[in-house]
């Protein structure tokens, strides 16, 4: 009798564990917890610690990651861009699960199928996006543009299945080998043509404004010799005007003045020779009284 209550007492323990031990679970921060009840979702739990249960079979639990996960595609893809030039593009998802309700029913919890539809999704963005620019665009002038639109159009598909977009990058676009060279020498004819409408530029404006510097001299040249000579003018007159009073007080010796400038200029080396009568008007003030 007392082996049978032994026993009893035995098994009504383990069963008491059983039903502990299947009742209890634990939340960690990182996760969120799913209790189903016969397959239905009777709630979600995104507080972590420690919580409680109706014992399997009646109740399970299912925990999904909530940390932000990344989708890292090992080979390049090729897309089209609006010029028909094929990129080889490579790029990644951050993405994390915000509604396990959802992400439960679109894939039945199996995280390897979200990442699928996630990069059918991203690889649909790509392709909208780029079939609508070309090669300069992609790569400088519109890249944050295009990653913007994808991002857009990535998450509002992601958010009907329980999933949040936390980014999307391009880690390189590149050219095919086969096109890249052409697409280069492309590019160095255009910078070349450039640089030399930019000489032409500079060349035509440093010739317009030497032209102008010129003009500028040639002005400030012609308004000093005009002013040097009037100046000279009125210092010649002035000068004639005091030789004539001066001559005019003393006539002879004005002729006598004048004669001895006469024969300065005249005689300014000492090899000229002039042959002349003694008696010349010229020898006047030379001969002998």
């Amino acid at each position: 009798m007392n082996a049978n209550r032994l026993i009893a007492a035995i098994i009504g323990f383990v069963a008491l564990i059983y039903v502990l031990s299947s009742s209890i679970f634990v939340v960690d921060q990182r996760k969120f917890a799913v209790v189903f009840s016969f397959g239905q979702i009777v709630r979600v739990i995104e507080k972590p610690g420690i919580q409680v249960k109706f014992p399997a079979p009646f109740e399970s639990v299912r925990f999904f990651d909530r940390r932000i996960l990344t989708i890292d595609n090992p080979e390049a893809e090729r897309f089209i861009t609006a010029e028909k030039k094929n990129l080889l593009v490579d790029s990644y998802v951050k993405w994390r699960i915000v509604d396990p309700r959802k992400f439960f029913i679109s894939f039945k919890g199996d995280e390897r199928l979200a990442q699928d539809r996630l990069t059918q999704l991203v690889r649909s963005a790509l392709n909208e996006e780029f079939t609508k620019r070309t090669v300069r665009e992609l790569i400088s002038d519109q890249r944050e543009q295009v990653m913007q639109g994808i991002r857009k159009k990535v998450a509002d598909d992601a958010s009907d299945i329980g999933v949040e977009i936390v980014d999307v990058r391009l880690k390189r676009v590149d050219l095919l080998a086969e096109i890249s060279d052409s697409v280069y020498r492309r590019m160095e004819a255009e910078r070349k043509r450039v640089a030399n409408e930019l000489r032409s530029m500079g060349a035509a404006e440093s010739d317009k404004i030497r032209a102008n510097a010129e003009r500028q001299r040639d002005t400030i040249l012609a308004e000093a010799y005009r002013d040097a000579q009037k100046i000279k003018g009125a210092g010649d007159a002035k000068a004639i005007a005091i030789y004539n009073e001066a001559f005019s007080k003393d006539p002879e010796f004005a002729e006598f003045y004048k004669s001895l400038q006469t024969y300065r200029n005249t005689f300014k080396d000492k090899k000229d020779v002039i042959v002349l009568d003694t008696n010349n008007e010229f020898l006047k003030y030379l001969r002998k009284k």
